[in-house]
């Protein structure tokens, strides 16, 4: 079959939509990891469908691999003009959270590979290690399909791979389990909602940190703060609490809060948390991330023509 028959035939267009469709939110999976926002994710996943519909699919062999590596590629060159806008950005920069109440994994093997903190911490890899990395620990991908995706040799594949592994572990800390994770949020915001510095400072690290994401919004702390009794006093802030009401979401497959006043959300939240405790408060107050959020359930859902509008 000749590409403008491809193109033509309602058959083919139908089959072409299918198989996208099914792979949608691994693609988008493999994006929302390498770039951290999934406004940027959905752009390239929207990019790979249209070079899916114009691709000569009858000598496609492997449709998840020639969409997977698209994706890859994309997200590669992505990332690398995003590490220069950010570069800019005032104050911290976090990843746009995303809801994961209809999808957890959100098309990925290893749901852990997710959670807010770990993709902070892969923005200090390259975007090429990064893709590697969640090739192989997010979606269980082969070394040797890794090494086809990013046109790389196998041996320097599992190099990279490797590497950026001994990179993490030396960022990370061993993490609690969700029920965990959710008790002590919880008890977070109960005693920050209520003032009680000492009660939050016992569930804070001595070396806890506070990053607040508002690029440059008034009242938003333009560097990380340091220190248990530090963290704890900014946490009780009465202009932020006053009259406002928390609700537990499904966000990066742990639970987070939205922060609402009068119907109007105003922050998002969460916390990074070890057999020692908290140490690590992330707060988006960013209206663009915090819409994007609130939009992303939408994402799950099939939206008006052949294509659903990405998870």
């Amino acid at each position: 079959m000749h590409l403008e028959e491809s193109l033509t035939s309602p058959d083919d267009l139908d089959e072409a939509v299918a198989v996208f469709v099914h792979h949608r939110r691994r693609l988008f999976g493999i994006a929302y990891r390498m770039l951290g926002s999934a406004v940027e994710a959905e752009d390239v996943v929207q990019e790979v469908w249209l070079r899916w519909q114009m691709t000569d699919r009858s000598v496609v062999v492997n449709p998840v691999a020639f969409l997977s590596s698209a994706t890859t590629r994309l997200a590669i060159n992505v990332a690398q003009s995003a590490r220069v806008r950010r570069e800019t950005y005032i104050g911290p920069w976090l990843p746009e959270p995303v809801d994961t109440s209809a999808d957890p994994e959100v098309g990925a093997q290893r749901a852990e590979a997710l959670e807010l903190a770990l993709l902070l911490v892969l923005e200090r890899l390259n975007p090429v290690e990064r893709a590697a990395y969640v090739l192989r620990e997010a979606f269980d991908y082969a070394y040797a399909e890794i090494a086809d995706m990013l046109e790389l040799s196998l041996v320097n594949v599992r190099k990279i791979v490797s590497r950026a592994r001994r990179h993490l572990l030396d960022e990370q800390r061993g993490s609690v389990d969700v029920a965990e994770h959710r008790r002590l949020l919880d008890a977070f915001v109960s005693a920050a909602r209520k003032g009680e510095v000492a009660s939050l400072e016992a569930l804070l690290t001595p070396d806890a940190v506070s990053l607040s994401d508002g690029n440059g919004m008034r009242g938003c702390a333009r560097v990380p703060v340091l220190g248990r009794d530090r963290v704890a006093r900014l946490s009780t802030y009465r202009q932020l609490w006053k009259g406002a009401v928390p609700e537990l979401v499904d966000a990066n497959g742990v639970t987070g809060v939205m922060v609402s006043r009068d119907d109007r959300p105003l922050a998002f939240m969460t916390v990074a948390a070890s057999k020692d405790g908290i140490h690590q408060v992330m707060w988006v107050f960013s209206p663009g991330k915090i819409a994007a959020f609130l939009d992303s359930r939408r994402r799950f859902g099939v939206l008006p023509g052949a294509v659903p509008d990405g998870v």
